[in-house]
């Protein structure tokens, strides 16, 4: 038998190969051609960059349908819709974490750039580790489903605290352990600078942007507590689940520039989110207690459409009314 047609992980390997293809392609064209040097990213050029990678990822799932049938693809929309959603407050806490540590807007592309390598990685092996335990334990699906269910009714209650990386233990830990240069140093995340009495000799240092990439990659392992059970609500197929991840968070670190200063105005999504994890957390049981069967794909993608739309449009409605009293 053909290596590249073993069927790894849900897909045959050729499949993986592609998919891992088309994003080391556009990681490289981001970093090595349109990022070559430091710069300011603007709104116009965010906004590109993210209809590249959205535009990616929709065309991807098109294969996906072309591949495996309407199904799998509806799931993988599903997926990458409920993922970029979900994402959004991740933009808010980046957006903290770079004010925090007064992260230069010139190296803050280059911090969410190595940042998506460990998201790779982390992703891979939580879903990995997860495919593995429904494969093996079908119950696990159901101890997902209650996370979900609950994430989503705390979500209801729980406001925001803007304190929360200032206060982070985490953050605290690594300046304990961690050398750290008071300022940045360029773009580098770790340099030498002379002892402070040993003249001659020089100490290695971590610098604010290490500890910033440090602060996402956290931060993005917290959010994918939510998010990785929410797509295997939908889907256990291991292709379908990280493919649609990994393309949602990647486009979504490109959209941070356009919408980190405007992120506050879509702060009435949360209610939105919170339904489609309770009825994405719910449709488990459903499926198998009430309807005797899974809950359709095209089902599923259609209610999480409309709760994520009605709460954009809200948020979008309350902000403006907000503005104008504000003004008045």
């Amino acid at each position: 038998m053909d290596f590249l047609s073993v069927v790894w992980l849900g897909a045959p390997v050729w499949m993986w190969l592609v998919f891992l293809a088309v994003v080391v392609l556009l990681l490289a064209f981001d970093l090595g051609v349109l990022h070559r040097d430091d710069h300011v990213i603007g709104v116009a050029e965010s906004l590109k960059l993210s209809a590249l990678y959205l535009t990616a990822g929709l065309t991807f799932g098109l294969w996906v349908w072309h591949g495996f049938g309407s199904e799998k693809a509806l799931q993988f929309y599903t997926g990458f819709l409920i993922e970029k959603s979900l994402s959004l407050d991740n933009i808010f806490v980046i957006s903290l974490i770079f004010s925090t540590l007064a992260i230069p807007p010139l190296y803050q592309h280059r911090v969410l750039f190595w940042g998506i390598l460990g998201v790779i990685v982390t992703r891979g092996i939580m879903i990995g580790a997860g495919s593995a335990l429904v494969a093996s334990y079908y119950w696990v699906l159901y101890i997902f489903g209650a996370i979900l269910v609950v994430t989503g009714i705390k979500m209801l209650f729980v406001s925001e605290n803007p304190n929360q990386v200032r206060d982070s233990a985490l953050l605290a830990w690594l300046r304990r352990h961690l050398r750290v240069s008071p300022t940045t140093h360029g773009h580098d995340f770790l340099v030498r600078l002379p002892h402070p009495n040993q003249p001659g000799r020089k100490l290695l240092y971590a610098t604010p942007l290490l500890l910033a990439l440090l602060m996402v990659e956290f931060t993005d392992v917290i959010f994918a507590v939510d998010s990785v059970p929410a797509i295997f609500a939908i889907t256990s197929d291991p292709f379908i689940v990280y493919t649609s991840n990994i393309f949602a968070v990647l486009g979504l670190r490109a959209l941070y520039f356009a919408l980190a200063d405007v992120v506050q105005r879509f702060r009435y999504l949360k209610y939105s989110l919170a339904a489609v994890l309770v009825f994405i957390g719910s449709k488990i049981f459903l499926g198998d207690f009430v309807f005797g069967g899974k809950v359709p794909a095209s089902l599923s993608l259609a209610v999480t459409v409309v709760l994520i739309a009605a709460g954009i449009a809200y948020s979008l409605w309350r902000s403006r009314g907000e503005a104008k009293e504000e003004a008045a």
